[in-house]
């Protein structure tokens, strides 16, 4: 029967394992349509300090710090408290049971015990989560931007691991019962005879202990059982989901903080080509070498885009932070910063979704990032001040997507406003966006009238 249960146990962690390999190299795919990264002088050790600060030590989300403590202790009790799956797992491949506690003798019961007391605290902080996403009181978790699957994906992933943290403690609860009755000589379940456990329990699944006590043997087995392998297939069905879903940020936070920009918040990328033509019409010292002509100015498309860019758009949490920041969405244009990363996370899934039906390489042009995703509307009402890139708890810049999709509409389609146009023509003839020389710039100090 065991031999059953490890072949069975070994076919579902291939499957699995199968499927997470295949949705990740998907994920590499679709960011490889990116254009090459964009160069960074910061060092390793420059790197690695904002991961400690941004990724792992999630300084922007301890600006709340009820919020931010409830978020660490849902993000790192989760993963702490899965480091027992590595028992489980190799349990299910040799056919054992409580691997690791006659190695670590006396201290495994306080071990198991500081998983139990993550998991309830993973479990509340969830709970506190839900009602807070669904209370209403919330602007953000409300915005049209996040309604139907991305307000659906929030709930499914809280309530999966509240059902994840319970089968734990319901498998643990009812397999120090079944160990209980081998010590008291019940015949049949030599499987959950471990060396210096014997009948202890464990301190928080203990009080779900009462409720199983009066079940029978074979109800009790069934239940260890059934809860020992939906916990390890939920774990592992959990891996898959979270590659469709926001919560992907969980495993991309970390490379993304890592290759994030480092120059100061409202410095611009320039067009290196430009930046050679102006200087080099004006008669400034150029950077040697003119370079290769750019072939498109800015973003139409997601292949227009750098390859961080759409890193961070499969890093974006959908917290929606910098649409609540963003001055424009405030007063009630219709960009969001949230939408943004949205939608270029959207289109990526398209194109990688058209392209394993195909077989090919090609992109569908039936609706591209600009107009069919993101409308003209949403990158013109932005102010360039770059409240959403310092909201953000990963470092995502959802301005340089806009910068590169309103270059593509002014620069290759002259498609820029009137009242840009303008202000265009006086940068180019006075230096300042207003009609009038330099020698008047003043006049405004004097209540005297601005030419227009």
């Amino acid at each position: 029967m065991h031999y059953l249960q490890q072949i069975l146990f070994l076919l579902t962690l291939g499957g699995f394992s199968y499927w997470i390999y295949t949705r990740v190299s998907r994920i590499v795919a679709n960011v490889q349509l990116g254009k090459d990264w964009v160069a960074n002088t910061a060092t390793p050790a420059e790197r690695w300090q904002r991961v400690a600060v941004f990724a792992l030590g999630q300084r922007r989300m301890f600006e709340k710090p009820v919020v931010g403590i409830m978020h660490m202790v849902i993000y790192l009790g989760f993963f702490i408290v899965n480091i027992e799956i590595l028992e489980i797992i190799l349990d299910g491949l040799l056919g054992t049971h409580r691997l690791f506690a006659p190695v670590l003798g006396p201290v495994y019961p306080y071990l198991i015990t500081f998983f139990e007391s993550l998991a309830v605290g993973v479990l509340a902080v969830c709970v506190v989560f839900l009602y807070r996403r669904n209370a209403g009181s919330i602007k953000r978790f409300q915005s049209a931007d996040l309604a139907g699957w991305a307000f659906r994906d929030g709930n499914i992933i809280l309530l999966y691991e509240i059902v994840l943290m319970m089968l734990l403690l319901t498998w643990n609860a009812s397999d120090s019962l079944l160990r209980a009755r081998v010590v008291a000589g019940e015949p049949g379940l030599d499987h959950y005879t471990v060396a210096g456990l014997g009948a202890s329990s464990f301190f928080f699944s203990g009080w779900l202990m009462p409720l199983y006590k009066t079940l029978s043997t074979p109800a009790l087995l069934a239940l260890e059982r059934g809860t020992w392998w939906l916990h390890i297939s939920g774990i592992l069905g959990f891996a898959v989901y979270v590659t469709f879903s926001k919560h992907l940020h969980i495993g991309m936070a970390f490379p993304n903080v890592y290759w994030g920009r480092t120059q100061p918040t409202g410095q611009a990328t320039n067009m290196p080509a430009i930046t050679y033509e102006v200087q080099a019409m004006l008669g400034l010292p150029t950077s040697g070498q003119a370079p290769v002509a750019t072939g498109k100015f800015g973003a139409q498309d997601v292949q227009d885009l750098t390859r961080k860019h759409l890193m961070d758009a499969y890093s974006c949490t959908e917290c929606g932070r910098c649409t609540d920041a963003c001055p424009a969405n405030m007063t009630g244009k219709l960009l969001s910063p949230r939408k943004i990363m949205m939608a270029t996370r959207d289109r990526m899934e398209e194109i990688g979704r058209y392209q394993q039906a195909t077989k090919t390489k090609d992109i569908p042009t039936e609706k591209l990032l600009l107009d069919g995703y993101i409308s003209r509307e949403e990158i013109l009402a932005c102010t360039n001040c770059n409240a959403c890139v310092e909201a953000c708890p990963v470092t995502i810049n959802p301005l340089d997507i806009i910068l590169e999709l309103r270059r593509y509409a002014v620069m290759e389609e002259a498609k820029a406003p009137s009242s840009w146009n303008s202000m265009f023509q006086n940068l180019e003839n006075q230096q300042a966006p207003w009609a009038y020389p330099a020698s008047e710039r003043l006049t405004w100090l004097q209540d005297e009238k601005v030419p227009s």
